[in-house]
């Protein structure tokens, strides 16, 4: 297979944050390797880097993975001549607050090395600042908390995003599509094909494809009026809207609203709104140190005490009692 007249060995960096998702980092290593495999020479090359000085990083399912060197140890970076540097980070991103590593990703991009993230990586990205004008995107857990502190930044919510020198990626299984997409865009389509096959996949699937789906996986797509009525909601959580309101801006009368969501989702148009709102404060619940009433008030509920009755019902739990089960578990 014949590349696209550029060097071969290109440098990827794998910056491994304590707790990171194995999935989200074997799906993102794995393909330059088969790439090499299936080139039959050295396309890529990979070096692995900790937070500290300790040699190793521990995944999120106890999994230790050796390191070839500590992020903050410049020489020894600089000695890897990176192209890219991907972050994997996992578990609850927010409390990564490592003011020294954050200060070495910005070095590094000032330097020219193009900088990544996958799964709860683009947080990390974008505490240090280096999301600032560009498309990216994060786990779907992550988002909400990403939305509530960095409110400015262009999130998208796809699969992946790779904006010139910045790739941001969902996590998962994502990330083998966006590696897919790096191998075609240095070697062409018949490698990054020939990877996608070796790992079973009919095909790489577009970054801008969506990362969940509202519906069964064995239901058919929601029709325009309900589609419309679940991305307003989407839009408006803080500031829900009425139900007479999704109804006219969807193009479709309030009854035939409700029946269409009965039939094509299962539960009433309102019913699903306030769920939305509640899995939303969920993940500000897990993900963030916002106190409860800011999320109360950041969902959509008026008040604190209304916030709590709701979950009780909904969770079983109290918002305190759902943070708390959290950190103990996770």
């Amino acid at each position: 297979m014949k590349g696209r007249d550029v060097p071969p060995g290109r440098v990827y960096g794998f910056l491994l944050v304590p707790g990171f998702a194995l999935m989200s980092y074997a799906s993102a290593i794995e393909p330059l390797r088969a790439a090499n495999v299936i080139a039959g020479q050295q396309l890529y090359v990979w070096r692995h880097l900790s937070c500290d000085a300790s040699g190793v990083a521990r995944a999120s399912n106890g999994i230790s993975i050796a390191c070839d060197a500590d992020l903050r140890d410049a020489n020894a970076v600089r000695a890897m001549r990176l192209d890219t540097l991907i972050v994997c980070a996992g578990g609850n991103p927010v409390t990564f607050d490592d003011v020294s590593v954050l200060r070495t990703l910005r070095r590094a991009a000032r330097a020219g090395i193009r900088i990544g993230g996958v799964s709860g990586g683009p947080f990390l990205l974008a505490r240090a600042g280096l999301l600032d004008g560009y498309r990216s995107t994060i786990h779907w857990e992550h988002q909400p908390a990403l939305s509530e502190h960095f409110p400015e930044l262009a999130m998208t919510g796809s699969l992946y995003e790779i904006d010139r020198e910045r790739l941001t990626c969902a996590g998962g299984i994502a990330a083998l599509d966006m590696m897919a997409a790096e191998i075609d865009a240095h070697h062409g389509p018949e490698l990054a094909g020939a990877v996608s096959e070796w790992f079973i996949q009919g095909g790489a699937r577009p970054g801008s494809g969506p990362q969940r789906s509202h519906n069964r996986a064995d239901a058919p797509a929601p029709g325009r009026p309900v589609a419309a009525a679940l991305a307003l909601m989407s839009a408006h959580l803080e500031n829900p809207l009425s139900i007479t309101s999704l109804a006219r801006r969807a193009g479709i009368g309030q009854r035939q609203l409700e029946r269409r969501f009965m039939k094509e989702i299962g539960i009433g148009v309102m019913t699903h709104y306030r769920i939305l709102r509640l899995e939303r404060a969920r993940a500000l619940l897990r993900q963030t140190r916002m106190q409860v009433v800011e999320i109360a008030l950041a969902c959509g509920f008026s008040s604190a005490s209304q916030f709590s009755r709701a979950c009780k019902a909904h969770f079983g739990h109290a918002p305190v009692t759902l943070r708390k089960i959290h950190y103990e578990t996770g």
